[in-house]
């Protein structure tokens, strides 16, 4: 280690482990609190590159051109290529075709668009138009947050923090602690940890998350996303189906989650239009989580008003397994900047 600044991460999941590891070399505590069900112990785990809007494309992008170059990056997240589905409305045939464009200059030959009749169309009815990537693929967010935190060299703290302040944390005790940047990577539990701070930001929000997982795949041979009803999916290893659809639970307290009844019948409802008749029975289980959202979406390292060198990295839109990798790099070296300012 060297004797450069201090910098305390609040939180160990994917974005917070990906950040500490980025700062390899550096003087990093890691504060993982109580083990508990988080958001990227329940991810679906889906990397791909395309999204409609373009900002969050080129994230997406960065962050599975470097997975798919770093072949211990790919061992890590337990990277399996099963490439994606993309459906969209009608309507959306010439933003498919810049973001494809996009993507084929960092991956050539990896994304195409696709309009009906196509086989592969055929289990999610005729859409108007849905973009198809050979080389999207399925990882571990738990995993990969593991081995990252493994290979950081940072000091993992399983303390509880109890609020952060502009120069350090103070854990559950009482204890204070400085540092030269704090950054809070606690996900769902963000807002609520800033507000213990008397820190608030009302751009972040914590929203429940929830899939149902069912008993068999039947014809869904690889991941998808509905943009027209909101539903996608994704099959396991072992051939059950993971199904959801975005929900509407806006500020839950992460710690007493329950699941959202309607929601799961509206997914077996959905998915018995969209799908057919084989994926209406009852699920094996519903996966409950929360994440953290913000008014400008993106998974990038933001300061806190007020907080001095105190600073948030969490998903920004939710599912940051998709951007985590490129965006803790762009963090880490916004930080170091700020630090050394």
């Amino acid at each position: 280690m060297t004797d450069g600044p201090r910098v305390a991460v609040v939180g160990g999941g994917i974005a917070g482990a990906l950040l500490a590891w980025r700062l390899s070399g550096h003087r990093v505590d890691v504060y993982t609190g109580p083990v508990r069900s988080d958001a990227t112990a329940a991810s679906g785990g889906l990397v791909r590159a395309f999204e409609a809007d373009e900002a969050a494309c080129r994230d997406a992008l960065a962050s599975l051109t470097e997975l798919l170059g770093d072949a211990r990056l790919r061992e890590w997240a337990q990277y399996r290529e099963s490439g994606s589905l993309y459906r969209l409305p009608a309507g959306d045939g010439e933003t498919a075709a810049a973001r494809v464009a996009l993507i084929e200059q960092a991956l050539p030959g990896s994304a195409e668009v696709i309009e009906p009749p196509h086989p592969l169309l055929a289990a999610l009815g005729e859409p108007a138009v849905a973009v198809v990537e050979r080389q999207a693929g399925n990882i571990s967010p738990h995993a990969l947050r593991n081995a990252a935190l493994a290979h950081s060299g940072a000091t993992v703290c399983p303390e509880p923090v109890a609020a952060v302040v502009a120069d350090g944390v103070i854990l559950a005790d009482g204890q204070g602690r400085d540092y030269d940047a704090v950054v809070v990577s606690a996900g769902a539990w963000t807002p609520k940890l800033l507000a213990a701070s008397g820190l608030p930001d009302p751009a972040l929000r914590t929203k429940q998350i929830q899939y149902s997982v069912f008993p068999r795949a039947g014809s869904v041979d690889r991941p998808f996303v509905d943009d027209i009803t909101g539903l996608y999916g994704r099959t396991f290893a072992d051939g059950t189906l993971l199904l959801g659809l975005p929900g509407q639970r806006w500020d839950v307290d992460p710690s007493a989650l329950t699941v959202d009844a309607p929601l799961a019948t509206r997914v077996r409802q959905v998915a018995a239009d969209v799908l057919g008749d084989r994926h209406t029975g009852a699920p094996d289980r519903i996966v409950v989580a929360a994440d953290c959202y913000h008014g400008d979406p993106g998974l990038r390292l933001r300061p806190v008003p007020g907080g001095g060198s105190l600073f948030t990295f969490t998903g920004g839109s939710g599912g940051a397994a998709k951007t985590a990798v490129a965006a803790s790099r762009t963090a880490a070296s916004a930080l170091l900047t700020r630090i050394d300012a």
